[in-house]
């Protein structure tokens, strides 16, 4: 046998030794991890309480859920973004500013100001700090109505609940088990809950495309979840045996798509806003579906299969 075979047994029976010795570890202490997604849980609804209280909603909704103007500027010399900060904090006493630039040379192509003001206020204000006036040329004026807003908002929240509960009857139809079944659904709501809130402690700024994200979510936090339910209720293999099989699919599963997310984010956060909200929202919620898939879901789908042999 030469050195390179050698090397490759010997990994191969570290890798063995290391298996056994996690597995020892998860199957003496797998009641135990619960503890760890359930205080998480628990510290985020309670934040989610907290920012309802103080803010009166759940998000931090941008001018396209809560009505106001957007002026998106298109300047031929670039514009020092801190010198407008500091000038529109003079001025407003709420606003956003972004800049969208050119992904290739880095160059400032626009700058996105959003207040809840009428759009004649807003364009004034800019107006004076930029000594030139707003036309149809050098920049795009909206301005969205609240009534109009507001309705648009409660479309996309009654939608994102609308999805929640049909996902939760599909997996009960499909598993026909109580606590199999829970687990999937409490494990998407963990997704959803952690991660918004992150978002709101983050202080990101809701757009609908941030609502929609959550939407998205939903179906990305049940695949891994049925997928390992289904290896181990529906094809008869031992916990431990189904678990490491369901582990490596799974977690090859959301690696791939974190990587592939992040790699879209870096790209994309430059020049599109939208596209950077839900790659956002996404990439945070793919890391807490690592913590609820293969903490929350698993340890409950064990102790429930322990219990039926009991």
């Amino acid at each position: 046998m030469d050195t390179a075979e050698k090397i490759v047994e010997e990994l191969e029976e570290k890798e063995k030794k290391l298996g056994r010795k996690f597995a020892k570890f998860y199957n003496e202490n797998y009641k135990k991890l619960l503890i760890i997604p359930a205080i998480i849980l628990i510290l985020s609804l309670g934040y989610i309480i907290y920012f309802y209280s103080v803010t009166g909603d759940f998000i931090k909704r941008d001018v396209s859920l809560s009505g106001g103007t957007t002026i998106i500027l298109f300047p031929e010399n670039e514009i020092n973004l801190q010198e407008l900060n500091n000038y529109l904090s003079n001025n407003l006493d709420d606003f956003s500013i972004r800049e969208l630039s050119n992904f290739r040379s880095g160059k400032q192509e626009a700058i996105v100001v959003e207040s809840p003001l009428n759009s004649s206020q807003v364009k004034k204000i800019l107006e004076d700090f930029l000594k030139y006036g707003l036309t149809e040329d050098n920049s795009n004026i909206e301005f969205t109505g609240s009534t109009l807003s507001l309705s648009f908002y409660k479309q996309l929240r009654l939608a994102v609940i609308i999805s929640f509960i049909l996902m939760a009857i599909v997996v009960f139809v499909i598993f026909r088990t109580i606590t199999p079944s829970a687990a999937v659904v409490i494990s998407a709501f963990a997704d959803i809950a952690m991660t918004l809130a992150l978002v709101n402690f983050l202080g990101m700024t809701i757009s609908g495309a941030g609502v929609i994200a959550f939407l998205m979510l939903i179906g990305y936090s049940v695949d891994t979840d049925i997928m390992l339910t289904t290896r181990l209720l529906k094809r008869g293999e031992s916990d431990n045996k189904g678990l490491s099989k369901a582990f490596k699919t799974g977690i090859t599963m959301t690696l791939t798509s974190i990587v592939a997310i992040g790699a879209a984010l870096i790209i994309t956060q430059s020049f599109s806003e939208i596209l950077r909200q839900i790659l956002t929202i996404l990439l945070i919620g793919l890391g807490f579906d690592i913590l609820n898939t293969w903490i929350t879901n698993a340890s409950i789908l064990k102790w429930h299969l322990e219990s039926k042999r009991k």
